[in-house]
């Protein structure tokens, strides 16, 4: 029996480094590089834009609400650091703010200008990008809105306004100061046609008597996390494991349910 002890032994060390090796992985897995590209001053600046109703909304109380901000607050969780929620009513002001290094990370639409000074995780919900009119617009489908004297009214840096100037070859633009207010200014300026995110326009169209959406939609628009450019690679990798496991889990869906959205799908996973 005796020979049996040392042997016991080194079973209870390897055992116990075993353990210690587990913790210490777990309590090492964010990277240091990470924590400091992301929350670099030890508070993680979380834009949140309450120009899109699908991504953020406020409760009774008039505090943030919403998917944005539950991740972010799972991402500060993770981080181990403070979470402050810095708020806005356009997305172009986010991107502004995220240029100017003002906040750590945001929830933005995947654009190719914006990349210029955006690095981008995978999206983590997909938005339909629809078309407004008045009841008695002679314009029934989307192909129909580029056409010489039809005015656009858009959100001024929104995602839609990005990919319409890029695409409308025609039609005029007229930006409204946030996608909120554009049915408002749509109908203030008398234009034509709104565009905007399907929800805001359907939720408009209930609220103003005589506005009907056009059929289908006129673009995707994929929301995902950012952080500014001048951060490097380091913050932004860690966001794209982050964003991924947060779909694969259900976390995002679990989200969009528990407030109620709809005209939003979680995005499937990246390649």
């Amino acid at each position: 029996m005796p020979p049996l002890f040392p042997t016991l032994r080194r079973g209870l060390a390897l055992a116990l480094f075993l353990t210690s090796s587990v913790f210490m992985s777990a309590c090492s897995t964010i990277p240091p590089a990470a924590r400091e590209a992301l929350a670099p001053q030890g508070t993680l600046r979380a834009a949140i834009n309450f120009g899109n109703p699908i991504l953020a909304g406020k409760d009774a109380a008039g505090q943030p609400i919403g998917v944005s901000v539950d991740l972010a607050r799972e991402l500060a969780r993770r981080l181990d650091v403070k979470l402050e929620l810095v708020t806005f009513t356009s997305a172009g002001a986010v991107v502004e703010a995220l240029k100017a290094n003002k906040v750590d990370i945001a929830f933005v639409a995947i654009d190719p200008l914006r990349g210029q000074d955006v690095l981008y995780s995978a999206a983590y919900v997909v938005i339909e990008g629809a078309y407004l009119v008045r009841q008695g617009s002679p314009i029934r489908r989307n192909e129909e809105v580029d056409r010489p004297g039809i005015r656009v009214a858009v959100g001024k840096g929104s995602a839609y306004d990005l990919y319409l100037t890029r695409e409308i070859k025609q039609a005029t633009l007229e930006r409204a100061p946030t996608s909120p207010a554009v049915v408002d200014f749509f109908l203030a300026q008398n234009l034509e046609v709104a565009a905007g995110v399907k929800q805001q326009l359907e939720a408009d169209a209930r609220r103003v008597p005589g506005l009907r959406l056009l059929d289908g939609r006129f673009m995707v628009i994929n929301q995902a996390m950012g952080t500014p450019r001048v951060r490097g690679e380091a913050g932004v990798a860690y966001l794209r494991g982050f964003v991924e496991e947060m779909k694969s889990s259900g976390f995002v869906a679990q989200a969009l349910q528990r407030y109620k959205i709809e005209g939003a799908a979680v995005a499937p996973a990246a390649p």
